[in-house]
């Protein structure tokens, strides 16, 4: 038996439970992993509160990293003992011990400890894919990046940093636009004194940016909107205040304007193509181009005070749990 947050119902915090789970012995083409550190992501909140459809009831968590315990039959690349983190397959994470997928485990190097990782392995695989994928920088761009103090954004200030790349970044605070700044990002906009787009226009000479990666959604769209340069792509990767509809009309009389909502499985696949993602990552941290830490951890009975956190704006960075 292991213990592991589970839900019955969609709704607030409070629908989260601790529950003993039993945990078999893996099948064929799986592996046993006991977790070390479980990520908090703002999509495991959609989950919670039914945005995005679960079948109920079910576990809540999709990135984790830990040691394996067992391997099934027929898996040859994943080893008992070795230190493991995953983002992507069932969802579960918010368990002591899960037996998983092994094609969507991802073998940690040495030098990059558990709970580095653990505040990588979905946060930094998204700066990534957003950065290096959906609208691939080359260096020597001027970016607008929403909540550049979250948990992605810090490891976005970073890698921007390293591409050459002048990030502009939406915070909500001053201390969080601190935090920003000791990353790597470029110009802060404190939104709740600074007019977006006003100081997008001013830091680039009224030029606009060629991309806004977007996670907070509805409150920022017009904003994000008005930042772009003709041509100019709108990068949808989050709805933190709500969805987003968009009238295509208006993109054509904004500038011919393209915009995408990316997910990260269509980003990830194959596995061969995920461990070189999950390589080009760790190659900057190993390099110290960039160094990611929890800023909050929580025990994992605690998983429900842990989304109160999140939701209220009250976290910087990475939040994780410790089973």
């Amino acid at each position: 038996m292991a213990k592991a947050i589970r839900f019955y119902e969609t709704g607030t915090p409070e629908v989260l439970k601790l529950e003993d789970v039993e945990v078999g012995d893996p099948a064929p083409g799986q592996a046993r992993v006991r977790h070390s550190y479980i990520a908090l992501n703002f999509i495991d909140i959609y989950f919670r509160t039914g945005r995005y459809p679960l079948a109920l009831p079910n576990g809540l968590g999709s990135d984790a990293v830990g040691v394996v315990e067992a391997v099934g039959p027929g898996v040859t690349d994943i080893r008992v003992g070795d230190r493991v983190g995953y983002l992507i397959g069932p969802q579960g994470a918010y368990s002591q011990v899960r037996v998983m997928p092994a094609e969507v485990l991802i073998p940690l190097p040495d030098g990059v400890s558990d709970r580095t990782a653990a505040t990588l392995m979905m946060k930094g695989m998204t700066a990534q894919y957003l950065f290096r994928q959906v609208f691939p920088l080359q260096g020597g761009e001027t970016i607008l990046y929403h909540a550049a103090a979250g948990g992605v954004g810090l490891i976005a200030c970073q890698w921007a940093r390293a591409m050459g790349v002048t990030m502009i970044g939406t915070v909500s605070t001053d201390e969080k636009a601190e935090l920003a700044k000791a990353n790597g990002c470029a110009h802060t906009i404190v939104t709740s004194r600074e007019d977006i787009v006003q100081r997008v226009k001013e830091i680039t000479d009224g030029k606009g940016v060629p991309v806004v990666y977007d996670s907070v959604g509805k409150d920022t769209l017009a904003a994000s909107l008005d930042c772009l340069q003709p041509r100019g792509s709108l990068v949808s990767n989050g709805t933190s205040s709500g969805p987003v509809v968009i009238d295509s009309q208006m993109l054509a009389a904004k500038g011919s304007l393209w915009v995408t909502r990316p997910a990260m499985v269509h980003y990830i696949q194959p596995r061969a193509h995920m461990l070189d993602m999950a390589r080009e990552l760790f190659d900057h941290v190993l390099a110290g181009r960039i160094v990611s830490e929890p800023k909050q951890v929580f025990p994992l009975a605690d998983a429900a005070e842990a989304h109160r956190a999140l939701e209220s704006r009250k976290t910087t960075g990475s939040t994780v749990l410790v089973p």
